[in-house]
Formats: structure tokens, sequence, C-alpha cells
């Protein structure tokens, strides 16, 4: 069964940078387009970076241009790198494929920007 684990949130000052990692256990990451989503307390979950095969990118308009998505197939690992964290940043973080698959769900990491 294929798992994926997120890593690396954890409370961050405002302007500042984290870096998310997405481990897989199986071949999810190399056979599909991949994902970070998020999601806040009554609010819907977001996809707010996307990765394809070819590593062809997309990203949310809030994050744009802050964030940044890559893979490395090799290592079944896809990231988040996140610099000038704003507090609407805060969320809890989740890889996943896109379009996402409900068995493929993990536990997330939570990111909390504040001063």
């Amino acid at each position: 069964q294929v798992q994926l684990v997120e890593s690396g949130g954890g409370l961050v000052q405002p302007g500042g940078s984290l870096r998310l990692s997405c481990a897989a256990s199986g071949s999810i990451i190399t056979i599909n387009a991949m994902g970070w989503y998020r999601q806040t307390p009554g609010k819907q979950r977001e996809l707010v970076a996307s990765v394809t095969r070819g590593g062809v990118t997309n990203y949310a308009d809030s994050v744009k241009g802050r964030f940044t998505i890559s893979r490395e197939n090799a290592k079944n690992t896809v990231y988040l790198q996140m610099d000038s964290l704003k507090p609407e940043d805060t969320a809890v973080y989740y890889c996943n494929r896109v379009p996402s698959g409900a068995r493929y769900w993990g536990q997330g990491t939570p990111v909390t920007v504040s001063s």
C-alpha cells in the first residue's frame, strides 16, 4: 500500500522560510503529477502547487513567486520550498497526486506563521 509522509513543518516568523518534504513508499511520485495541498479549520483543502511528470509546475495565485515545488524521482520525494511566508499561509500541508486520491492522504505537516 502506497503511503505519503509529509515532514518539515513548524513555527516560523513572517518573512521566514520552510522546506516541506513528501516521501512515498511506492512509485506514486514517479508515475503521477504531484501536488501540495493545504487546509485550515473550516475551509476546504486547496491545491497550492503542482508538478507534472515532466517537471512543469503550476501555483495558486496566493503563493506564486514565494513557493517552489520540485520532485526527486530517484528518492521518491516531492518538496515544497516556502519563502516570504505570511500569517495566511498557516495551515496543515499535505501532498497527494493531482488529481488527488482519497486513499493517499497522509497526516500532513502543520505550518504556523506567527510572530
